[in-house]
Parts: structure tokens; sequence; C-alpha cells
């Protein structure tokens, strides 16, 4: 193991499992289309629950990943991190061998973890007794297996790490693992987020403390960020990878280069358990540090994948905290939330939204904000309102924050030998 700083990361492989489509293309495809991944939930009976619709993922064979005894003994969010990842390794053509495998990393990130296999079991010690429970219960739910899990199944031995900071742990497993191979521990890096609580407990829970939209008679458009009709985030579930690879080693192989990652910011509010720091001021020095850590400045900046949560407290805060890390920029940018689209993946929502951002500069076209009639007069950016919009992507930044203060921006750019 080496600790040479500043290698060039690029990314060479994506994977996606979302609530507008289960491959790369189709998550793709349902992002230019301002396809709508949210609808009345169909996992458990909701019937009860104040809020009664979700971005679930439709469609979704863990069969065609692994074999039907290993899905049984995984819970829906490591299915997803397992599935996601084996589509980014095929993307990139990346074959993980007894010759590469120390090099090769896993890092993903995720809110909650194994929330519905809690649940079951907790029913089952409830009903039948403890002695029931199943052994697989703690390896099913723990956080960190869904980075464990995707290491066994695609033979990974290099670094292998879970974050678990709440809405912003996709962001932050980018993040890290960007320093990781930036600085010589791995030559790649398998990334991201993933998250399954489209759970009766976790539904109750967030609406609980008020931060689910209730439009249950048209929660097709229950989530519409920037608008100032907006009451609350969407709940989603799913899975967005990412191989990050060091650039000498991508080009020594011919791998297709999608972009590069250059930047990451981190910062806390340390200000409220779920609230953000009033006007984004926090937020805004995770965008001022990626920018300074990927040597780039404001004026560089094309497209911004926001946050954009649909809630009241986020989208006026993200939008102040925008303008005060690009100042005069802010106001040519484009900024869009692809939540309006597939609701709000927790931990999993880094993930997708860096997948969008890549494929935004890959494609010089940037996704669009759906459901946005009438802007809330404190969100004044250009947010792409319902309709992808052909721009040429050279700097996009994509922004996650998390319950506890957590704000992390990553940078990427296109790629340039």
């Amino acid at each position: 193991m080496t600790n040479t700083v500043n290698k060039r990361v690029v990314v060479t492989g994506l994977g996606a499992i979302t609530p507008i489509g289960n491959t790369l293309s189709e998550y793709w495809d349902g992002l230019m289309a301002g396809r709508n991944g949210i609808a009345p939930i169909t996992l458990f009976d909701a019937s009860r629950h104040d809020c009664r619709f979700a971005a679930e993922v439709k469609g979704f064979d863990p069969i065609q990943y692994m074999d039907r005894k290993e899905a049984k003994r995984m819970d829906r969010f490591c299915q997803f991190a397992v599935a996601a990842s084996k589509q980014a390794l095929a993307d990139a053509n990346f074959e993980i061998n007894d010759l590469n495998a120390e090099q090769v990393g896993v890092l993903i990130g995720t809110g909650i973890g194994g929330l519905k296999v809690l649940e079951d079991q907790q029913e089952i010690n409830l009903t039948k007794g403890p002695d029931r429970c199943s052994p697989f219960m703690i390896p099913m739910m723990i956080a960190n297996m869904a980075a464990g899990l995707t290491a066994i199944h695609i033979g990974a031995k290099g670094p292998n790490s879970c974050s678990v900071t709440a809405c912003a742990a996709g962001s932050n497993a980018i993040g890290d693992a960007f320093q990781w191979v930036r600085r010589g521990y791995a030559q790649a890096m398998i990334c991201g987020g993933t998250e399954a609580a489209v759970t009766s407990l976790a539904v109750a829970g967030f609406a609980a403390c008020k931060a689910l939209s209730l439009r249950n008679d048209d929660p097709t458009h229950a989530s519409r960020p920037f608008d100032k009709d907006r009451d609350g985030f969407v709940l989603g579930e799913g899975s967005g990878i990412l191989l990050l690879e060091e650039m000498e080693h991508a080009l020594a192989r011919g791998a297709k280069i999608y972009a590069e990652i250059v930047g990451y910011g981190v910062t806390c509010d340390a200000y409220h358990i779920t609230g953000q720091t009033p006007g984004g001021k926090d937020a805004a020095r995770a965008i001022q540090f990626c920018l300074k850590d990927g040597g780039l400045t404001p004026d560089q900046v094309d497209y911004v994948n926001a946050h954009g949560t649909s809630t009241p407290v986020n989208d006026p805060n993200e939008t102040m905290a925008i303008k005060t890390a690009l100042g005069d920029r802010a106001k040519q940018i484009l900024v869009s939330s692809t939540k309006s689209m597939t609701g709000h993946l927790l931990g999993g929502s880094g993930g997708i939204e860096a997948v969008a951002t890549v494929m935004a500069i890959h494609n010089d076209r940037v996704p669009p904000t759906i459901n946005l009639v009438e802007p809330d007069p404190a969100c004044d950016l250009d947010y792409v309102a319902n309709e992808s919009r052909e721009h040429v992507v050279n700097v996009a930044l994509s922004n996650s924050f998390g319950f506890g203060g957590h704000n992390v921006t990553i940078a990427f750019k296109k790629f340039e030998p």
C-alpha cells in the first residue's frame, strides 16, 4: 500500500437501481423524459398511515444478480447495492481477479440499513418468541453489509467501509472513496449509496417528524422541489454506484471515461438534529471547500445537482447556500433536483444523484426539476423546470445534506488527459 497524494481519479462505470429504471440507460432515459417514479405504496399495507405513497423500485428481480438462496439472506438494501455494483463493473468492462483484487475496494453508504428485517424479526420475537428469530437477522440488518456483501460477490479485497451519515451517506461514500484512490490506497473503488426504507416503521417515523409530503390525493405531484406549494419529501429506495479508478490505470486498460472526480467538501452545521443552519451558510462552506479541493472557481461551474428535497426548510436554504458559495455565477448556472422524479432515497440519494451528475457531463444534457409550477420567491435560480435541457456541462457539483448537520458536495468535470 502506498500513500502518494494527488493521483487523478476518473469515473469508468455506473450502475443504477431506481424508482424510474433498473439499469443505467433506463434511469437516464427516465430523467431525460421527466418520468415520475412516485405512486401509492405497494410494499406494505399503508392504509392506516398519514402518508400512503412513495417512490418504490419496480420490477426488480435480485435473481438476475445472485442465486435465490443468497437473495433470501439479504435485506433489500443489500440486494440493490450488489446489483448496481455488478452493473457498474460490467459497464466499465472491469474484471476483478487474483492479480488486482487487493487493489479494488468498496465503500457504500446507507442511512438506515436493514429496517425491514428488523421490523419482521421484532414481530416474530413478540408473537412467536425470541428463539424463533433468524440467525441471519443481525448480518441482514447491519448497515455495513451492503459494502461487505458487495465485496464478497465481486471479490474485492481492498479497503472496505460504510458511511452512515443519513441523507449524505452516499455522497460521503463517493467522496471518501475518491480520497482513497487519490492517495494510493486503492487502484479502484466501487462506491455510492443504497437504501430500502419504504417500510411501515420508516414511513410512520418520517411522517411523525413532519418531514413527508401528505399529498395522498395527488402523489405524482407530491415531490415539487423549489415550488411554493411543496409540503415535504417523498420517500424513495434504490442504489446508485460508481466505479472510480486511478486515471493512469484506466488509460492503460483503454477504459471508457465518463468524467473526472476532482473535489470533495464536507462540513457540519452543529446546529440541530434535523434542521439546517439558517441561510445555509454551512452548506455553502461545503461547496466552497469542494471547489478549493478541486482547484475550481465559481465561474467554471455549469450545473448543480441539488439536494432539493421539496421540504419547506431545505430548498430556500440550499438556494441561499448556492448563491453564497458561487456568487454572481449562481444566476447563470443550471440547478435541478432529480428527487422530483425519484423521491428521496435517504442514504441512497447521493449515489443515484452522482450518477445523474456524471451523465449530465457525459451527455451535455441536464435533468429537469419536474412539478415546478410556481417557484417559491426565496428560490430564484434556474431550476430547469419540467423539461431537460441541452447544455454544455464541463463542471458539475452534487450536493447532499443529512440529519445531524452533515453537508457534502462533490465536484466532477469533463475528462481531459
